[in-house]
C-alpha cells in the first residue's frame, strides 16, 4: 500500500508474456510491479511522469513486440492498420544544418538596419509639423490671428459708439433738452414696458418692512385693557393740574 501513511520505494518492474507462475514467486518481494505485454500502462512504466524507470522483461515478452507495435521495415500484425511513428529528419544537429552553406545559400541576408520607432505628433496642434506637410499653413495662421484682432477691434468701437448713440436717445416724439453746462436733458425718461399676466410686487425694502408684522400680526386688546389704559392717562393729568 501507498498513502500518506504508507510510504513504499517503486522497485523494478517485470514485464511477461505468459503466467506460468511468475505472478507468486513475485508476490512477496515489496516494491516490486508485474505487468503483461498486452496490456502495458503508462502509469506502472513511468511511475510519476518520471521516464527511465527499471524494467525487466522476459525473452517471450520481448519477441511479442515485434507482433504487437510492428516494426520500421513492416506493420504490427496483431493491430489493424498501426506502425512506429518514423522520424522525419536524419539529422537531429539542428544548429548545424541552419548554419551549413546549403540553408545559408538559399536564404535572404539579414535585415542589419534597425528601424526605431517614432511617436506620431498631431500636425493640428504641432505647428512644426504641419509645416513640414503644409509649408503655407505658417501665412494662413498669421492670417487669421490679424482678421480676428481687426474683428475685435471693429467690434470694439461698434458698441463704444452704439453706447453713446443710446445716451442720446431719448423719449419718441419730444426733442432732448440740454442745459447750459451740459446737465441731463429733460423729459428724457425710458418708457416701462406694461406688465400683462403679472401681478405688480412692491419694492424690496418696503417687503422688509411688512415683513415683521405679518410674522407678529399686532393682538386685539380687550375692553379691560383699554379701560385700564384710559383710567391711567386720567390719573397722570389729575396729578399734573394739582402739581401746578
Amino acid at each position: 500500500m501507498r498513502n500518506r501513511r504508507h510510504i513504499q520505494h517503486r522497485e523494478p518492474s517485470i514485464i511477461y508474456n505468459e503466467d506460468n507462475g511468475i505472478i507468486k514467486a513475485f508476490r512477496n518481494i515489496p516494491g516490486i510491479t508485474l505487468l503483461n505485454v498486452s496490456k502495458l500502462n503508462i502509469l506502472k512504466l513511468a511511475p510519476g511522469g518520471h521516464v527511465g524507470h527499471f524494467c525487466i522483461w522476459t525473452e517471450s515478452a520481448f519477441r511479442k513486440l515485434d507482433e504487437l507495435y510492428g516494426t520500421w521495415h513492416g506493420a504490427a500484425s496483431l493491430k489493424n492498420n498501426y506502425s512506429l511513428p518514423m522520424h522525419k529528419m536524419l539529422s537531429t544537429d539542428l544548429s548545424r544544418i541552419l548554419k551549413s552553406p546549403e540553408i545559408q545559400r538559399a536564404l535572404r541576408a539579414p535585415c542589419k538596419k534597425i528601424h526605431r520607432w517614432v511617436l506620431k505628433k498631431n500636425p493640428l496642434k504641432t505647428l512644426r509639423i504641419m509645416l513640414k506637410l503644409n509649408p503655407h499653413a505658417k501665412t494662413m495662421r498669421r492670417n487669421t490671428i490679424v482678421r480676428q484682432a481687426k474683428s475685435h477691434k471693429l467690434r470694439w468701437i461698434s458698441s463704444s459708439s452704439t453706447g453713446s448713440q443710446s445716451d442720446e436717445k431719448g423719449v419718441p416724439g419730444q426733442k432732448p433738452v440740454v442745459g447750459e453746462k451740459g446737465e441731463k436733458a429733460v423729459g428724457l425718461k425710458k418708457q416701462k414696458t406694461p406688465l400683462v399676466g403679472k401681478r405688480l410686487q412692491p419694492p424690496r425694502d418696503q417687503q422688509l418692512r411688512r415683513s415683521p408684522q405679518k410674522r407678529n400680526p399686532p393682538q386685539k386688546r380687550s375692553l379691560w385693557h383699554k379701560l385700564k389704559f384710559v383710567s391711567s392717562i386720567k390719573v397722570k393729568s389729575l396729578w399734573t393740574d394739582n402739581f401746578e
